[in-house]
């Protein structure tokens, strides 16, 4: 028995979008809802696709609805942190605010909004924090506006919550919050469902089974497992290749001024200029293992001809492009044609 990935786009909403039941568990555990608080019934609302990004996607708001007593919730799976996505989520969630005001209509007609981040990543890495002399965040944060120095909590119109994947404990929990997030992470290691396992969380993983899926599901969800793959590979090449540049900008600066201090100017100029040209090499390389990445997670071949012309190019500029192309490209052959 094989189980699909529940952070797969395709899978996500194959589950929450379409069953009420497994959604309310999923809100209720992650907004701490119990008694009379707990969520009894919901009202699906159009969900919302972003715009691609490199030919994939790095986010969907995959599940918008409304509970009986109006406020609307939205949740999205983020496997990416791209710049920008808290601002983005505070955008969003705003966005759902004053979207519900129509023409004409009272301000008190508003209801609350709560956004739900689920994150395969650390947004507020544990190292991050203590480095700053911060208190950690949890693997399951809520957010609201608090007055200061009452800390009051009446200003509770638009509410977040995260879910920080990586942030999960080694021991397998037993309910609530920390189980969602164990189905998220665990779910393509299992060959069967626990035998403890309760509902709505058996439902959930019942409905990744993919020998339940059609064949026309499994293509779909095998289409997004490829762009995911794509954009991680692109995600993972630029992050080394910035990392890699911020390094060397500061290494040849420093040295260059720390030598020309001691030493004569010319040849500090000469070690700044070769160390120079051998970092632009590391960049170039760099590159080339991004358009070899991405067309390894395609599934696409490339020929020796061909990976020997994409080694053999040392202009970043082209290989921008190539990076480009490579997202797409119906054959390695098309990449490396000219335009």
């Amino acid at each position: 028995m094989a189980f699909a990935d529940l952070t797969n786009d395709f899978v996500f909403r194959r589950i929450f979008a379409t069953h009420p039941d497994i959604l309310r568990g999923l809100l209720n555990d992650l907004l701490d809802r119990q008694g009379d608080q707990a969520i009894d019934t919901i009202e699906y609302l159009p969900s919302e696709q972003l715009p691609l990004v490199m030919g994939a996607k790095l986010s969907i708001l995959d599940v918008r609805c409304r509970d009986h007593e109006g406020t609307t919730f939205v949740v999205e799976m983020q496997l990416i942190h791209h710049p920008g996505f808290i601002n983005r989520v505070v955008y969003n969630a705003c966005k759902a605010y004053v979207g519900q005001l129509k023409a004409g209509a009272w301000y008190d007609s508003l209801t609350n909004v709560v956004a739900i981040s689920i994150c395969d990543f650390e947004l507020w890495p544990d190292k991050a924090q203590q480095a700053q002399g911060l208190p950690t965040v949890p693997m399951l944060s809520r957010w609201a506006v608090t007055e200061n120095a009452s800390k009051s909590h009446t200003l509770q119109h638009v509410q977040y919550a995260f879910l920080e994947l990586p942030k999960l404990p080694e021991h397998k929990p037993d309910t609530g919050a920390l189980q969602w997030a164990w189905l998220f992470v665990h779910a393509p290691e299992l060959t069967e469902i626990p035998v403890d396992l309760p509902a709505p969380y058996r439902e959930a993983l019942e409905l990744a089974n993919q020998a339940k899926f059609t064949q026309a599901e499994l293509d779909a969800y095998e289409k997004v497992r490829d762009e995911i793959r794509q954009v991680l590979a692109i995600a993972d090449a630029r992050w080394a290749e910035g990392k890699a540049e911020g390094k060397a900008e500061g290494k040849a600066e420093g040295k260059a001024e720390g030598k020309a201090e001691g030493k004569a100017e010319g040849k500090a100029e000469g070690k700044a200029e070769g160390k120079a040209e051998g970092e632009a090499a590391g960049f170039t390389k760099g590159k080339v293992s991004a358009i070899l990445a991405i067309l390894a997670a395609r599934n696409i071949p490339v020929s020796p001809a061909v990976r020997a012309h994409i080694e053999a190019c040392d202009d970043p500029v082209i290989l921008d492009q190539w990076i480009a192309r490579a997202t797409s490209a119906a054959s390695a052959d098309g990449i490396v044609a000219p335009a």
